[in-house]
């Protein structure tokens, strides 16, 4: 039977991550790198596609998991009738290679345990060639790839499975290593399993050890920033939106698509939510891989790239994969690369500008490169594109596509009035004015008291809710109120917030999705603005809720079916919840420095704290 999506957990070595179910199986796995092919692609087909299960034999075991403290290394739990075992599960890093760990440890009694290896590579479709060596480590090989297992349990081949049985008993201990280097490449030495384990341990206490505990919440926001760390590469900084391709936006659908790449979109939230939080270096890393990935001809600049900057990232499909639950087609790739989407030049110059404001070292080209990217705007802003949410049923003048070409205009223009920057402010100023006036004017139903999604239509989106968040028009504004109401009539699903209504033919694709977190997330911000304090933390709990045991979120959530949706875990999911606990903490949180005026923004601290957020009674 298929896990829901919410019974994974994600382990991960800030180069890959794995998904790993409550019955102990690891149904996802690209190596070496996140949008590598995967060698266990069960969690979008079936175990013969490729899976790692360590797990008991007796099928009603009582599961619990946990991370050990604040680390990505994951403790499942096996209670059955005649005792109890922990498998301990993470992913180490050496040399241009990658080592699975699993370590079995008994508890108390004795637990029969099985192990069942497929692996896959090529997303399912390559068996690979198994020898014994010398040093007794099985060595599965298919062109470039070759895995290793370091194991005392005996294996053996059975229909083109690797199985192993073997019981473990209170204070015994029984490993797994799995280890992926290129097969044309020395294979690496064996090494202690529990001795890395320590190595590993440390690394994630060490680097947590900078996080300030906040007043509330504190386990929720450091739980999503590590999902964020782990999925951040540890030597591009790129931070990929997902780990996992083309799980469903509604079960048996077709929206399913790649995530395992960058998009420029989540820079602004990812720095707000890096400085908030106090990781500076790792704010630094992201903002220096924008600058390499945007770098070159402004006309080239793309909405997604790869993990190092990639900007060929070809969209097909693989039809050997069935997809998760039926949910076809299987898509590598993202076709979204080649789309025009006029709010990424927003989101990146108020990216370099809340890094500047920030205090993070200024990179000697950025302002040069920010000075090309605005000329290039300068020329398109008023042009149809594809939108935010990347409609593959043709452009149009979305109007969040404008209000963000505004702020485009409006960053640049505060950098050279509060940081001394020389460019052509007063044709920036009157451009700025000229968007917003456009916007107003066409961009709002007036008869209806709310700003709609494209110019002339009816249909609403929830990417409205950006209008006050980031400066366009105050949350006083009558317009903005009615836009929320308007949003609250007709886009809430048991209280959570729709992106749009996909029955309205906007995008291209079949209707029916689930409620968009981010969304729900700036739903809560919102109310933070409108002093709706209440409304806002009850939604906020509401959201926090809806993270599975582990503390991880999807992309959507089925409000009727109560499942989570889409790509997993969902590095924008955890952005909003990280800002917006944020913003209900602190006066000077990241919806309120984004949200105030030019020349009256509020600056971050040396390490981004803002006073704490008054308390109402």
């Amino acid at each position: 039977m298929t896990n829901r999506i919410e019974d994974y957990a994600m382990i991960g070595n800030c180069e890959t991550v794995a998904l790993v179910g409550r019955d102990g199986s690891i149904d996802w796995l690209g190596l070496p790198r996140f949008d590598s092919a995967a060698c266990f692609s069960a969690l979008l087909g079936e175990p013969r596609h490729g899976r790692w299960l360590v797990g008991p034999t007796e099928k009603e075991a009582r599961v619990t998991r946990r991370y050990r403290g604040d680390s990505l290394i994951l403790e499942t739990h096996f209670e059955t009738e005649h005792g109890v075992a922990c498998v301990v599960d993470f992913i180490a890093r050496r040399n241009g290679g990658a080592d699975v760990v699993r370590l079995v440890r008994g508890l108390r009694g004795k637990v029969s345990m099985q192990t069942e290896l497929i692996v896959r590579f090529e997303y399912g479709s390559v068996v690979p060639w198994v020898l014994r060596q010398s040093d007794g480590r099985l060595q599965f090989t298919a062109g470039p790839d070759r895995l290793l297992l370091d194991t005392s349990v005996p294996m053996r081949g059975q229909d083109f499975r690797t199985i192993g049985e073997f019981d473990v008993s209170a204070q015994q201990e029984v490993s797994f290593v799995l280890s992926w280097t290129p097969s044309y490449r020395p294979a690496p030495p064996p090494f202690q399993a529990a001795r890395v384990l320590q190595q590993v341990e440390s690394f994630w206490s060490g680097w947590t050890s900078t996080f300030r505990p906040t007043e509330e919440w504190s386990e929720a926001v450091l739980r999503s920033i590590l999902t964020l760390k782990a999925l951040a590469h540890w030597e591009t900084g790129g931070i990929v939106a997902a780990g996992t391709t083309s799980l469903p936006e509604k079960l048996g659908g077709s929206r399913n698509w790649d995530y395992r790449f960058c998009w420029l979109r989540d820079a602004t939230f990812t720095l707000y939510a890096l400085i908030g939080a106090g990781f500076l270096e790792e704010a630094k890393a992201w903002r220096e891989w924008l600058l390499r990935a945007v770098a070159g001809a402004p006309g080239d600049l793309q909405i997604m790239y790869g993990v190092g900057g990639e900007r060929r990232l070809v969209e097909y499909e693989i039809p050997w994969l069935p997809g998760y639950e039926g949910a076809s087609p299987v898509r590598i790739g993202n076709a979204a690369a080649g789309q025009v989407q006029l709010d990424v030049y927003g989101e990146v110059l108020d990216a370099l500008y809340v890094a500047r404001r920030a205090g993070l070292a200024a990179e000697m080209a950025s302002w040069a490169l920010e000075c090309a990217l605005i000329a290039h705007l300068e020329t398109i802003w008023s042009q149809p594109d594809e939108g935010i949410w990347e409609v593959r049923g043709g452009r149009k003048h979305f109007t969040h596509s404008k209000v963000m070409a505004w702020v485009a205009f409006d960053r640049m223009v505060r950098s050279v009035e509060e940081f001394g920057l020389e460019g052509p402010v007063d044709r920036w100023r009157t451009i700025r004015e000229a968007i917003h006036e456009e916007v107003c004017a066409h961009g709002f139903d007036a008869a209806r008291n709310t700003f709609v999604q494209s110019y002339g239509a009816t249909a609403l989106d929830a990417s409205l809710l950006l209008i006050p968040m980031v400066g366009f028009l105050p949350p006083s504004d009558p317009r903005v109120r009615g836009t929320l109401a308007a949003i609250e009539r007709n886009l809430l699903r048991d209280g959570l917030v729709l992106r749009y209504d996909t029955g309205a033919e906007t995008d291209g694709l079949p209707p029916g999705e689930g409620a968009f977190l981010a969304c729900s997330f700036w739903l809560a911000d919102n109310y933070v603005l409108q002093g709706r304090d209440e409304e806002a933390r009850a939604l906020f709990e509401r959201l926090l809720s809806l993270r599975n045991d582990v503390g991880l979120l999807a992309e959507e959530y089925d409000p009727s079916g109560r499942r989570q949706l889409g790509n997993f875990p969902q590095a924008f999911s955890h952005l909003a919840l990280v800002n917006t606990a944020c913003n209900l903490m602190r006066a000077g949180g990241p919806v309120h420095q984004r949200a105030a005026g030019s020349g009256a923004a509020a600056r971050l601290g040396p390490n981004g704290l803002a006073a704490q957020r008054p308390q109402h009674g």
